[in-house]
């Protein structure tokens, strides 16, 4: 892999699907998948926060979005838990890769806003109230770094 190597999005969903991504160290990474985190700063199976996964469980939203899109929420899932599943995703990018080439790297944790309807909101949110700007979605965390975006801010505050 000498490049970036992308799939073709799917246009249901605001992810880039699993990918290849050349360091500048050396190296490649593969991924990301998208899996829900049970707690906001969970970045390994195990993190847990109890209040957190209680306001997922109990968010309408969440459950009409699983529905509506169970066959891929359950791909995702298990695509996380198999390298097998995941190294099958990533063949069809690389024919030639095999599992033994890949080795386990760390995770991100990515906020996904989603209306009541079971929608992903796919653009950036801003709400303001007395004194503040609340950003409640930046769906690409490169975009956030856009001087666009920046200019939209600013000009967000000063009206």
């Amino acid at each position: 892999v000498r490049h970036l190597i992308y799939p073709v999005p799917d246009p249901q969903f605001p992810f880039l699907g699993v990918h290849f991504t050349r360091l500048m160290r050396g190296g490649v990474e593969a991924g990301p998948n998208a899996v829900l985190a049970f707690a906001r700063e969970g970045y390994r199976w195990t993190d847990v926060n109890p209040r957190d996964l209680a306001g997922f469980l109990t968010f309408p939203g969440l459950w009409r979005f699983l529905w509506k899109h169970r066959r891929m929420c359950a791909f995702e899932f298990a695509q996380s838990l198999s390298g097998e599943r995941f190294c099958r995703t990533l063949q069809r990018l690389v024919p030639d890769l095999r599992r033994e080439d890949l080795e386990p790297g760390g995770s991100g944790v990515r906020a996904q806003a989603m209306v009541p309807a079971g929608n992903l909101v796919e653009d950036f949110s801003f709400v303001r109230v007395e004194g503040a700007l609340h950003v409640l979605n930046a769906p690409s965390p490169a975009a956030t770094s856009s001087l666009a975006i920046g200019e939209h801010v600013v000009a967000q505050l000063e009206t």
